[in-house]
C-alpha cells in the first residue's frame, strides 16, 4: 500500500472510528441483498460487507480492501461504479437510490439501487465515502397486488412497443398516478418511472442475449422511439452499450 494511501486511510479512520466500522460491517452482514461499502478518498475499499463479496465472487473481504471496483470486477462493469466513486468525491453531490444494472458472478444481471454519500471530515473535506447497493426484489406476494395493477403490468410487459408513461400505467390501474406511485413502492422498492425503465432494460438485455435481432429492432420492440434514445437509457442502467453489453456477454459464454 502506498504512503499516500495510507494516508487517506487514516484521515478517514479519524473521521469513521474502526468501532463504528466494525459495527456498521457487522450489521450489513446480515443483509444479504445488500452490498455495502467504505471507501477512502481515493475510491479504494476500506470496509466491505458478505454480499459485495458474494456478488464479485471473493472468498475474504481483505480479497477487496485496498482496492477500487475496476480492480475487482473487469470490464465496464467495474470501470462504471469507480467513475461514479470519482464523481461523488469530486463534487460532494451524492447518488441517492439510482437504478441500475450490476452483475453477481459468474454473470448473472441483477437490478439495484445504488445510494453513496460523501463522507466530510472536521474541516469539512471529502476523506472518503459509504454507501450500499440493495437488489431490487418483489417486496410483497402476488396476492397482494391489486388485480388491475396485476392486469395494467401484464399488459404492459406484453406490449412494450407501446409508449407507456406512469400516467398511462396508472389509468389502466384505475388508481392515481400518486397511489400508483405508492403501490410501485411498496411491491417493487422502485417508483413508476423506474419500473417501467427497468422492464423495458431487462426485456431489451434478455433480447440481446438470446436473439440475434439489430438493436434498432429490439429498441423499437421495447419501446423507445428510436435507438439513439435507447442507446442512452441502456446505458444509464448498464454502464454500457447495447452493442458492448452484447459483446461481452458472447465473450463470457
Amino acid at each position: 500500500m502506498s504512503s499516500h494511501r495510507r494516508a487517506d486511510d487514516l484521515t478517514l479512520r479519524n473521521t469513521v472510528t474502526s468501532v463504528d466500522l466494525e459495527l456498521l460491517v457487522t450489521l450489513f452482514d446480515q443483509a444479504s441483498d445488500v452490498a455495502f461499502f467504505v471507501k477512502n478518498a481515493t475510491g479504494h475499499y476500506v470496509a466491505v460487507n458478505d454480499s459485495l463479496l458474494k456478488r464479485h465472487g471473493l472468498k475474504q473481504k481483505s480479497d477487496a480492501i485496498g482496492k477500487r471496483p475496476s480492480e475487482i470486477c473487469p470490464g465496464d462493469f467495474g470501470r462504471v461504479p469507480t467513475d461514479q466513486d470519482d464523481k461523488v468525491l469530486r463534487s460532494r453531490q451524492p447518488i441517492v437510490n439510482h437504478l441500475e444494472m450490476q452483475w453477481h458472478r459468474p454473470y448473472e444481471p441483477v437490478w439495484c439501487l445504488t445510494t453513496k454519500l460523501p463522507i466530510l471530515d472536521a474541516n469539512s473535506q471529502v476523506c472518503g465515502l459509504i454507501g450500499f447497493s440493495r437488489d431490487v426484489r418483489l417486496q410483497v406476494e402476488s396476492p397482494d397486488i391489486p388485480e388491475q395493477f396485476a392486469t395494467a403490468l401484464d399488459y404492459f410487459e406484453l406490449n412494450l412497443h407501446e409508449l407507456v408513461s406512469p400516467r398511462d400505467l396508472a389509468v389502466r390501474s384505475n388508481l392515481t398516478t400518486q397511489r400508483l406511485n405508492r403501490l410501485t413502492k411498496r411491491v417493487f422498492g422502485l417508483t413508476a418511472g423506474q419500473l417501467i425503465t427497468k422492464t423495458r432494460i431487462a426485456a431489451a438485455s434478455r433480447l440481446l442475449l438470446e436473439t440475434e435481432k439489430s438493436i434498432s429492432d429490439i429498441s423499437l420492440a421495447c419501446g423507445f422511439f428510436d435507438q439513439s434514445a435507447f442507446t442512452r437509457a441502456f446505458h444509464s442502467a448498464t454502464g454500457v452499450t447495447p452493442s458492448q453489453f452484447r459483446k461481452h456477454s458472447a465473450a463470457d459464454a
